[in-house]
């Protein structure tokens, strides 16, 4: 089958590993859960997939009617929330598929678009909203208390001075610019100009992660995949925050009956009550010096898979115990 030409726009994270995971054979249904720019669904499509993608924000899906159209049929957008990808294919007559990849975070589009307000490195509304709709960053800092903003940078952030960086944007309100809100964490912290890391980087992945629910969103569109994925289906997930990774990890230990397993600092414990439903995970990938050096963004990126079994869905489950207390 012939490439469809490759978008220079969106270089996809993991892009080989992602598709080695996927392991997609012609003809097969495979969904794209974070559309974004459309760089894994290309991928997907090259290799002979009928691909559904999604994606909540309107843009990505009005800009992506051209690579509808390049397909050729085998393509089909869905706009709304990953985290309801069972839902959206059911109103669509579709019940199973063959395989689904999630790339977590915001995408690369986004980030690049001042307007948008993702950025600390440019200037732009303080928005953040990937769907376009409901609070804004700007609204929520407006009006949360000192202790909420700390615990959400704190949490979503791993930032350890939370309590500080929430202090001094209180202090700094009504905020609207992201340039305003950088500004503000600098001075909290003291950031020399000039200085290699930019300690806005944790403030403000933690209030987009906040915003916009991700992993809550995460958690529901695990148990979606499981719900659509037939008997030998594959999962792929790529994440970049140490709480998403956290979330997926320990879904697919429960999932495949990996808590019931010994190991050298616990006796195995009983039997899940239900069967596993998928197979032992594949190991962890992380990018290559090469990738990262050609793309930045790829350095804390993390890769997860596995295949599915034939048991039920875990449906009502408890999908991630020891992720809760992100």
């Amino acid at each position: 089958m012939s490439e469809l030409p490759r978008d220079s726009r969106h270089d996809p994270v993991l892009r080989d590993e992602v598709l080695a995971a996927l392991a997609i054979a012609p003809d097969e249904r495979h969904v794209d859960a974070t559309f974004g720019a459309g760089g894994y669904t290309r991928a997907m499509l090259a290799a002979g997939a009928e691909v559904i993608a999604c994606d909540r924000d309107p843009d990505a899906i009005a800009e992506g009617q051209a690579l509808v159209e390049e397909a050729g049929g085998r393509l089909t957008l869905v706009h709304g929330r990953f985290g309801e990808i069972d839902r959206l294919l059911g109103e669509r007559g579709i019940d199973a598929i063959d395989g689904i990849v999630f790339d977590i975070g915001v995408s690369s589009m986004q980030l690049d678009r001042d307007a948008r307000g993702f950025s600390f490195q440019k200037d732009g509304p303080l928005d953040m909203r990937m769907a376009q709709e409901g609070e804004s960053a700007a609204d929520w800092l407006n009006r949360a208390d000192e202790d909420e903003i700390a615990d959400v940078l704190y949490h979503y952030g791993d930032e350890r001075q939370s309590r500080r960086v929430a202090r001094a944007i209180v202090a700094a309100r009504p905020l609207s610019r992201t340039g305003e809100l950088a500004a503000v964490i600098r001075k909290a912290l003291r950031h020399p100009p000039g200085a290699p890391k930019d300690p806005a980087t944790k403030s403000f992945q933690a209030i987009r992660i906040h915003i916009n629910g991700e992993l809550d969103e995460l958690k529901a569109g695990l148990d979606a995949a499981e719900k659509l994925l037939r008997p030998g289906g594959r999962l792929a997930v790529v994440s970049f925050h140490s709480a998403e990774d956290r979330i997926v990890k320990t879904f697919l230990r429960e999932r495949s009956g990996g808590d019931a397993r010994a190991s050298r600092h616990r006796p195995a414990l009983a039997p899940p009550a239900r069967a596993a439903t998928f197979d032992t995970p594949a190991r962890k990938v992380r990018p290559g010096k090469a990738e990262e050096a050609r793309n930045p963004r790829a350095r804390s990126a993390t890769l997860r898979s596995a295949v599915r079994t034939a048991a039920p869905a875990w449906t009502g489950g408890d999908t991630t115990k020891e992720a809760m207390s992100c």
